[in-house]
């Protein structure tokens, strides 16, 4: 799962970061108050403002629970222990994908 930041934008809703990655806003709130790495501001109302760093540390969590089937004990431990290569891995995975996906784009056209 990776999400495309919009330029410039500085915070994101939980509306829109659940709907970004296909999940419940209660999700995120969960693993908003599971994970230390995510520090999403809140405005007046309350509501959390997640900046961009926190939606790279959400898809990183993602990636861990939801695609590699991590518990969450064991998703935090990695992030922990290794955060700087997993995320070293993820963007190196990401940026594969994205390649993949425009060269399969150029076969199609020919």
């Amino acid at each position: 799962m990776h999400i495309e930041l919009k330029e410039g934008k500085l915070y994101y809703s939980i509306g829109e970061v659940a709907k970004a990655f296909d999940v419940n806003a209660s999700l995120i709130r969960f693993w908003d108050k599971e994970f230390d790495i995510l520090k999403p501001k809140k405005n007046a109302k309350g509501n959390r403002m997640f900046t961009p760093e926190d939606v790279k540390n959400l898809q990183l969590i993602y990636h861990l629970v939801k695609e590699r089937g991590f518990t969450l004990d064991g998703a935090k431990t990695h992030l922990k222990d290794g955060k700087k290569e997993t995320l070293d891995n993820f963007d190196i995975i990401a940026k594969l994908k994205s390649i993949k996906a425009q060269l399969t784009d150029l076969k199609n056209q020919l």
